[in-house]
C-alpha cells in the first residue's frame, strides 16, 4: 500500500471530487460519454499548464510516462489525443467557468489570497479592469476575426486587489470592444473599479453612481465641465496641482450623468506630464486617488504572469470551445500557483516557482515542505508495505 502521492495529486487533492461531479452533472458535460471522464480531461489540460506541454502529443505521452502514479491523480489510464481533442471540442467550456470561480471561493474564504500590496486606509474592495488580447494565425481560427491577417481572442477581466486574480473574466473575439463588457457588468456595491480610458462611458458612469459604486479614471481631454468647488490641495503629500468638484456640461454627458463628479490633477515627476483623474468619490483624498489609478499597474502584472507562466499562447485545439477550456483551465493553474506562492516560505518569484513546480510535478514529495525548502526536500520512495494476514496454521481449525 503506497502512502505518499506526488506534487500534481496533492494539488489535484484541493478540488474536491464531490463538488466536480456536481458541476459536470449540472453541465451534462459526460452526456453519452464512453468511458473518457471530464475528471481525465480536467486532469489532462491541468498538466498542459503545470508541465507546459505543447501539443496534445506531449500532454498524453507526459501522462503516459507517469507509469503508477496515474492512479493517485484519479485517472486509470492516460487519454488518447483523438480523445482529448474531441472532447475539448465538444464538452461544454461553463464547466471549467464554474470550476474555476467555485475554486476562487474556496481559496479566498480560507485567507489563502489575502495579499494586498498597496497598503489603502479604506476598506473598499479595490478592482481594476481591464482587457488583454492573445492573437493567432486566421487561417487556423477562422472564426476568431481581429485584424484582417490576424486572428484573435480577449480576455476580458475584473481583478481584486485583495487577491490579485480575477472575480469576473469573460472570452470574446478580438474585435469586441471593451466598453461592450464593461455594460453588461454590475460591480459590488461600495467597491472602487480603476479603469482607463478606453472604458470612459457617462451612462454607465451614472448608473454605477446611483448603484453606490465608485471609479477612478482619466479624464479625456476635450470634457466639457464646469468647476462648482476648488477644494483644497495638500502640500506636503505628493505632487497635487488640483482638486476640484465639477460638473458635466456637455449635452449627452450632463444627460448621461447627472451627478457632481471630482477632478484630481497631478504632476508625475518621472514622466514630466501632468495627469488628470476623474472619480465619484469625494471623500477619498487626492494622494489616494492618484495611488489608486497607480496600483491598476496589477491588472498588467496579472496578464504577464498569465502569458508567461501558462499556454495561453499556442493552443492545442482550434474551435472555440477547446479555446475557451486552455484559457479557464489556465486561470485555474494561476489560482492554484498563487496559492502555492503565498503559502511558500521560500524567497522566489512566481515564475520560478512554476519552473520548479514542472520539474518535480510527478516526483514523490511532501508538499507543505517542499515548498519551505525546495531545495533540501529529498524525495520520499514509494514502498510497498505487505499487510499480514491473520492465516491459521496447518492442521489448526480457523476461529
Amino acid at each position: 500500500m503506497v502512502r505518499v502521492a506526488s506534487l500534481f495529486s496533492q494539488l489535484l487533492s484541493h478540488f474536491p471530487r464531490s463538488q466536480f461531479a456536481a458541476l459536470v452533472k449540472e453541465h451534462e458535460a459526460e452526456a453519452h460519454a464512453k468511458g473518457f471522464s471530464c475528471w481525465t480531461q480536467f486532469v489532462s489540460m491541468l498538466f498542459c499548464h503545470l508541465a507546459h506541454a505543447d501539443s496534445l502529443r506531449e500532454i498524453c505521452n507526459g501522462l503516459r510516462c507517469g507509469l503508477g502514479k496515474l492512479k493517485h491523480l484519479g485517472v486509470l489510464k492516460a487519454p488518447k489525443r483523438s480523445t482529448l481533442s474531441y472532447a475539448n471540442a465538444h464538452r461544454p467550456s461553463a464547466l471549467y467557468r464554474d470550476l474555476f470561480y467555485a475554486a476562487y471561493a474556496r481559496f479566498d474564504a480560507g485567507g489563502g489570497l489575502n495579499v494586498r500590496k498597496a497598503k489603502f486606509r479604506f476598506k473598499n474592495p479595490l478592482l481594476s479592469l481591464d482587457s488583454t488580447t492573445i492573437t493567432f494565425c486566421l487561417d487556423l481560427f477562422p472564426w476568431a476575426e481581429f485584424r484582417k491577417a490576424k486572428g484573435g481572442v480577449k480576455v476580458h477581466t475584473l481583478l481584486s486587489h485583495d487577491s490579485y486574480m480575477p472575480i469576473f473574466a469573460q472570452i470574446t473575439e478580438g474585435k469586441t470592444a471593451d466598453l461592450k463588457v464593461a455594460q453588461t457588468l454590475s460591480p459590488p456595491k461600495g467597491s472602487i473599479v480603476a479603469l482607463d480610458l478606453g472604458y470612459i462611458d457617462y451612462a454607465m458612469f451614472g448608473r454605477w453612481t446611483s448603484d453606490g459604486v465608485y471609479f477612478v479614471t482619466r479624464i479625456k481631454t476635450h470634457t466639457q465641465y464646469e468647476v462648482v468647488e476648488e477644494r483644497p490641495v495638500p502640500q506636503q503629500r505628493g505632487h497635487i496641482l488640483s482638486d476640484q468638484i465639477i460638473r458635466l456640461t456637455g449635452t449627452k454627458a450632463k444627460q448621461d450623468c447627472p451627478h457632481l463628479l471630482r477632478r484630481v490633477v497631478v504632476y508625475d515627476p518621472d514622466e514630466l506630464i501632468h495627469l488628470e483623474f476623474l472619480t465619484n468619490h469625494v471623500k477619498l483624498g487626492a494622494t489616494t486617488v492618484a495611488a489608486i489609478y497607480k496600483d491598476r499597474w496589477e491588472i498588467e502584472l496579472f496578464f504577464k504572469a498569465l502569458k508567461q507562466n501558462l499556454k495561453v499562447k499556442t493552443f492545442v485545439g482550434t474551435t472555440r470551445n477547446a479555446l475557451e477550456i486552455q484559457i479557464w483551465t489556465a486561470l485555474i493553474a494561476l489560482l492554484l500557483l498563487k496559492w502555492l506562492h503565498h503559502l511558500s516560505k521560500a524567497k522566489w518569484s512566481l515564475s520560478n516557482l512554476a519552473s520548479m513546480l514542472r520539474l518535480n510535478l510527478l516526483t514523490y514529495r511532501d508538499l507543505a515542505a517542499w515548498l519551505d525548502d525546495p531545495w533540501n526536500t529529498e524525495p520520499i520512495l514509494p514502498g510497498a508495505e505487505q499487510l499480514s494476514l491473520a492465516l491459521p496454521r496447518l492442521g489448526q481449525a480457523a476461529p
